[in-house]
């Protein structure tokens, strides 16, 4: 099973840890990547994570989530069919940067988007392809559980 973890997903561990839903999304965003490090999921990367991650301005978070690439299956970069696809999701009211990270996991057929941000999860349900949005506690109890 292929899985593409959007940037926010890949900060989460980085945020607030006393809220209980932070906390939770953290736990199940690791024991996704310790699957990944297993060998039991496959982790797609992109060109689009690479740029957000640059523009961290915490350079030890930017290394850690950057030392995640070297276990992607594949690594998309930036061409026509991403940029076309990344526009027909952002006519159906995606932002610019979720378009390209949600082209690429689809062009890179994936299995499964996580992301921690409510308003890609919420406007997935317009999406035609055959790729499940979700959180990392939606995807713990659908996939892992």
């Amino acid at each position: 099973m292929r899985v593409y973890l959007d940037n926010c997903c890949f900060n989460r561990p980085f945020d607030d840890q006393s809220q209980l839903r932070i906390r939770l999304e953290t736990e199940a965003k690791l024991k996704t990547q310790e699957e990944v490090r297993a060998g039991n999921l496959k982790l797609a990367w992109s060109y689009i994570l690479d740029y957000e991650n640059g523009k961290n301005p915490y350079e030890d978070r930017k290394f850690r989530i950057r030392g995640w690439k070297k276990y992607a299956l594949t690594d998309i970069k930036e061409d026509a069919e991403v940029i076309k696809k990344a526009n027909l999701l952002n006519q159906k009211g995606f932002r610019k940067l979720d378009s390209l990270h949600i082209a690429c996991a689809i062009i890179s057929k994936c299995n499964y988007f996580l992301s921690t941000d409510d308003k890609i999860i919420s406007l997935s349900k317009t999406l035609e392809e055959k790729i499940k949005v979700t959180d990392p506690i939606g995807f713990i109890k659908e996939v892992l559980s």
